[in-house]
């Protein structure tokens, strides 16, 4: 986004999004003791504090002059809705150009001498290019990337919540709404103020990327030698059928992409996520795990395979749990570990895309219909070994 475009309080940055120094450099011109920079990360990073009037440490007047050339928080207003008994919190944020983005918190008791967990799911754009049929994001189409700050603060959001109840966060994964490795020159910023002792102090092992397969990006990361896990969404291990569930596929096959993360795990000794969507009668057969065992056997990798979540406008539903488990076996047998996932919140629609696809109404019912004939056709069609002839909805440049 060009920020000379941009409604006028959307021209201020972010204070969680500032690269190192830039703050400090802002507070000598106006004067202010080098000590005032620690004041304000500490309200930006640490505790409960929702807004500059709360930083009482500072004095009201250099909180007048950082308002007016900074947002504290770049999340304009958050509709919070909570389910699972408490366990999962579904957040909708509208950010300062009416934008929406998502985010899920989902809590995990400690059990058998395991430490509770508190992972966030995050977005990374508004919308998504990608194109993901089973995705209700992908049904969304793109808005935007989002900026730096706007990353963290749906982070800063589920801490202060947190905190508040004297918990904290323990792992972010980039799951969210769009593909992060299209939107890296602000995702990596945002990943390293995570990871900052001197911001929010996240172990970068407790942080998780995922993407659709961008081969380009996948091959950025690894030349930099993070320590965050990378997730690939794989979903069919076969080009055919990937090109109507992954679009992207048809820009970057599988197994150029399973041979970029293949290089990823040599390179950084962090074992690849792989995961995969069950689809009923779609990529839920003995072919398709066959086909997943050839081309993982032998890997540093781990398979999470994930029940679909009911998605609008959609012709598919979730395989059945038997078929699951079939799957999981046979990829356990070719010493590929495998995990089943649970799904959580889907009556609050916690499946990335679903609250703002709801804001954003209902599609007109002939739309509807043809989606869903042409996923039908599609799909026959790649359950038969043909290639999908629609282009790439990203573009040979990226």
């Amino acid at each position: 986004m060009d920020l000379a475009l941009a409604p006028p309080e959307m021209q201020r940055p972010g204070l969680s999004g500032l690269a190192p120094g830039v703050l400090e450099a802002w507070l000598a011109e106006h004067g202010q003791p080098a000590y005032r920079a620690r004041q304000v990360a500490d309200a930006v990073w640490r505790g409960k504090t929702g807004s500059l009037d709360e930083a009482l440490p500072l004095p009201a007047e250099l909180r007048r002059d950082l308002a007016e050339a900074f947002r504290f928080d770049t999340v304009a207003r958050t509709e919070l809705t909570v389910t699972d008994g408490g366990l999962t919190e579904k957040a909708l944020h509208h950010l300062d150009d009416d934008a929406l983005v998502e985010s899920v918190l989902m809590h995990y008791p400690g059990r058998s001498g395991a430490r509770e967990r508190h992972t966030l799911c995050i977005s990374s754009q508004a919308g998504c290019a990608v194109g993901c049929p089973f995705c209700a994001t992908g049904e969304l189409g793109f808005t935007r990337d989002l900026q730096t700050a706007e990353i963290v603060d749906q982070v800063r959001f589920a801490s202060r919540r947190l905190i508040a109840e004297g918990r904290r966060l323990t792992n972010i994964v980039f799951m969210g709404m769009g593909e992060p490795l299209l939107n890296l020159d602000r995702v990596l910023p945002a990943i390293e103020a995570l990871n900052d002792r001197r911001r929010f102090g996240l172990g970068a092992r407790h942080i998780t990327v995922s993407t659709s397969g961008v081969v380009p990006g996948i091959r950025r990361v690894t030349a930099l030698g993070p320590q965050f896990t990378l997730a690939i969404s794989l979903h069919a291990a076969r080009d055919p059928l990937r090109d109507v569930l992954v679009p992207l596929n048809r820009r970057w096959p599988v197994a150029e992409v399973v041979a970029a993360a293949r290089d990823h795990a040599a390179a950084t000794g962090r074992r690849i996520s792989y995961e995969v969507t069950m689809i009923g009668g779609i990529n839920d057969t003995e072919t398709d795990a066959l086909a997943m065992v050839d081309l993982l056997r032998g890997d540093h990798a781990h398979v999470n395979l994930i029940p679909m979540n009911p998605v609008a406008h959609t012709p598919w539903r979730a395989s059945p749990m038997p078929v699951i488990e079939r799957f999981a076996a046979m990829l356990e047998a070719a010493g590929i570990q495998t995990t089943i996932r649970s799904n959580r919140g889907q009556e609050v629609g916690a499946a990335c895309g679903q609250l703002a696809a709801e804001h954003a109404g209902q599609p007109p019912a002939p739309a509807v219909a043809r989606r869903r004939a042409r996923l039908v056709a599609e799909s026959a069609a790649a359950l038969l070994g043909e290639r999908s002839r629609e282009p790439s909805p990203v573009g040979a440049g990226e």
